[in-house]
């Protein structure tokens, strides 16, 4: 696949032919410039060696970021639930988190907590990526299953072997950073080695934090939770965090056979996340990932086996305290979650003609969660018992799909694709901490039937017209479903708010229980693209992508007697106990992307002018009300020079108020706000230094998919709404200036 180089010259191998329109982007940050096109391969063509110029505005990962999520920020459709400082949930269309399917290296993750402060995109540094693809709503069934709002695919760097007979190829690079506003510091490291039949290469990360500051008061100072020190008025609770990562590669080749084993392994101490009543205080993780890729003289075949484990741990943190009663102080509330996923892919591209290429595949994938919270005396609520709040929950997916491409003429293409997914899920009894508080909820799901199969169907079907060297139009339509996660179905508590609250992964502040009666959703999604360039490419561009999507059964917030639930419906603080229910909805919107060259010469290098403006509307076509965190209308646009290895750009980042938000949750709405960024890097033949300027004005302003403020304070005070800063009515500011460098060597 063609894709942007994250080096200055990096040879790309791509097989030039008809295929199906994917977008494609650069993992770095990109500012505002508009995705370019990856197209499929056609097994019996040679392939072809793209040399791909580095980008002038590309400023390197880790110096901006250390949320793989938050590459995807200038991407038209993306934007970000933001949580803990490496764990941002990706949104696309509106739609977020389990409604996405996200492969990094070719794995489907699954997050294992009961708020997804581990999301899929948090186990991959940004230092260790090297290219990212968003498929939006019409996604291929190869690429997308159990899911209606797209594909992100992720993935390290290929490897790279020696030339016959040249010795070793040895490759290098070290990388530290600063960025002030959080005192964010940390160092990336990679090396590999390899002659032309084997290779091995270590990419390790690590990341410190502090709490960020806001770019105004939003709040009095106080007291920390812990006494540690006061937290400032601007000061942002529970967003400081401290991360590391480590991954290991090796690969053999043989003529057309490559296979590949890589390990990886995540250590994070501590993630604060201010919009949630408990933070992150352990995530380690181990995974085993097996691949195998070949050419035939009848095509293409891939295979793969993986497995992850992952042991997550959340207690109060620094900012924070649980208050009961009252007066007394409980020492904390312990959550432990153990996970573990096992999947086998198997995928085949037949080349049956010039014409035609028949893709087919098949994928098994094997979830396991424990999610238990162990006595907390002396508090009566938490003892003596452990409560179980997932026993033994399962989630099973056996695919088969097939996907038929065909090239009809030079400017006609199509492609049909049919997948089947079979999503089997189960769960243990359970028990609350005592029998008096919780035993009658519990007594009811353990009598309940518990089983789940369900049957679900993918549809997609698209058509591109390319008239001539200048434009390209492409119409598709996508029918895609997924099942519930685990939470969804099997959350059992309503007995009280303490437990309810744990149960969140939206943000939102309020409490869950899940729903055992929920089907799965079926999404109906049109979509149409039209792009004009110029013939080569290099000096305009428009592309316009207008949507609509209709979700059947779609999974929203409801009050709990819409579902027969008993909960508690007095809460002092302003939030309110909720389920979840099947009801339909409706989202459509825009993308609009576009570059201009502007002045190029040899004295002053090259400027460019580069935007994007995205829109979405979401509407509960059972209730009347909003869906929940939708983007409000954003725009993206910045200047970029380049002279050499000089590279320079200004962004400035638009984002209308929110008036639209849900009544059932209670959102706030959020006002209007402008930022501005600049970048500048300068690259050497084995050093580059990178200094930004990120919201160079230091603006205050409240992020729209920001939700709720539990940052600090007795985040639990359900019964006490006198106690604590999170008062119901605040929403999660966004950071204030942050003076960013790095400094990378290269080997």
């Amino acid at each position: 696949m063609k894709q942007f180089a994250l080096k200055k010259k990096t040879i790309i191998h791509a097989i030039l032919t008809p295929s199906v329109f994917v977008p494609s982007v650069l993992t770095s940050c990109l500012l505002g410039i508009s995705p370019m096109v990856a197209y499929a391969e056609h097994l019996d063509l040679p392939s072809v060696d793209v040399v791909a110029e580095k980008l002038a505005n590309e400023p390197a990962d880790s110096v901006n970021t250390s949320d793989t999520a938050s590459l995807l920020v200038n991407e038209p459709g993306v934007s970000l639930y933001r949580a803990g400082g490496v764990s941002s949930l990706p949104v696309i269309h509106g739609l977020a988190d389990d409604r996405i399917r996200i492969k990094v290296d070719g794995m489907d993750l699954i997050s294992s907590c009961a708020n997804h402060m581990n999301p899929a995109l948090s186990y991959i540094d940004p230092a260790n990526v090297a290219a990212i693809e968003v498929l939006a709503g019409v996604t291929p069934v190869s690429m997308g299953g159990d899911s209606i709002a797209g594909t992100i695919k992720v993935d390290s760097e290929s490897p790279e072997f020696a030339e016959p007979g040249h010795g070793l190829l040895v490759d290098g690079k070290i990388n530290t950073f600063y960025r002030s506003n959080n005192a964010a510091r940390g160092v990336n490291i990679s090396a590999s080695v390899a002659n032309d039949q084997a290779y091995m290469r270590y990419t390790g990360s690590t990341v410190e934090a502090n709490n960020y500051k806001a770019g105004g008061k939003f709040k009095p100072a106080g007291q920390s939770a812990t006494l540690r020190g006061w937290l400032s008025g601007d000061e942002v609770g529970s967003t400081a965090y401290v991360s590391r990562n480590h991954a290991l590669a090796f690969g053999l080749r043989h003529e057309n056979h490559l296979l590949e084993f890589k390990l990886g392994l995540q250590d994070i101490p501590y993630q604060g996340f201010v919009n949630q009543r408990m933070d992150m205080t352990g995530n380690d993780a181990e995974q085993y990932n097996l691949s195998y890729k070949g050419k035939y003289g009848w095509g293409k075949l891939e295979a793969r086996a993986y497995h992850e484990r992952t042991r997550h741990s959340m207690q109060f943190g620094d900012d924070k305290r649980y208050w009961y009663g009252a007066g007394l102080n409980v020492p904390g509330m312990p959550m432990d979650t153990e996970g573990k996923t096992t999947g086998l892919a198997l995928k085949g591209d037949v080349v049956l003609s010039s014409r035609d290429t028949l893709r087919v595949g098949t994928e098994i994938q094997r979830y396991r969660l424990d999610d238990y919270w162990n006595a907390a005396p002396p508090s009566m609520m938490m003892s003596p018992n452990t409560f179980w709040n997932i026993n033994n929950g399962q989630r099973d997916r056996y695919d088969i799909f097939a996907e038929w491409d065909a090239a009809w003429s030079n400017v006609w293409f199509s492609q049909l694709g049919l997948r089947h997914s079979t999503v089997k899920m189960d769960a243990g009894s359970v028990q609350g901490y005592n029998v008096g508080m919780y035993g009658a909820a519990a007594a009811a799901f353990n009598a309940a039937d518990r089983s789940e199969t369900d049957h679900n169907i993918d549809i997609t079907a698209i058509t591109r017209f390319t008239p001539d060297a200048g434009k390209t139009f492409e119409v598709g339509y996508a029918m895609k479903t997924r099942s519930p996660n685990v939470y969804e179905r099997f959350a059992w508590s309503n007995s009280n708010t303490m437990v309810m609250n744990m149960v969140n992964w939206v943000g939102d502040g309020n409490g869950y229980v899940g729903n055992l009666d929920l089907k799965p959703e079926q999404a109906h999604t049109v979509s149409a693209t039209g792009n004009w360039h110029d013939a080569a490419q290099k000096d305009w561009n428009l592309k316009v992508t207008p949507y609509f999507t209709y979700v059947d059964n779609y999974i929203d917030a409801v009050t709990c007697d819409k579902v027969g639930k008993v909960c508690p419906t007095t809460r002092a603080d302003g939030f309110v106990n909720l389920s979840l229910d099947n009801q339909s909805a409706r989202l459509y919107g825009v993308d609009i992307s576009g570059k201009k060259l502007l002045a190029s010469g040899d004295g002053y290098g090259s400027f460019t002018a580069t935007g994007l403006l995205s829109y979405v509307r979401g509407k509960n076509r059972t209730t009347g009300d909003d869906l929940y965190n939708i983007m409000p209308l954003n725009a993206k646009l910045s200047i970029q020079h380049q002279l050499g290895g000089w590279s320079n750009s200004i962004q400035a980042k638009i984002v209308d108020s929110k008036d639209n938000v849900q009544a059932v949750r209670k959102e706030l709405k959020t006002a209007g706000y402008t930022l501005f960024n600049l970048y500048t890097s300068y690259d050497w033949k084995h050093a580059r230094l990178d200094l930004g300027v990120e919201n160079i004005f230091d603006k205050f302003y409240f992020d729209p998919l920001g939700g709720a403020y539990l940052g600090q304070g007795s985040t639990m005070s359900s019964g006490n709404a006198a106690t604590g800063a999170q008062q119901y009515g605040l929403q999660v500011p966004g950071m204030g200036r942050s003076v960013n460098v790095g400094l990378t060597l290269k080997y």
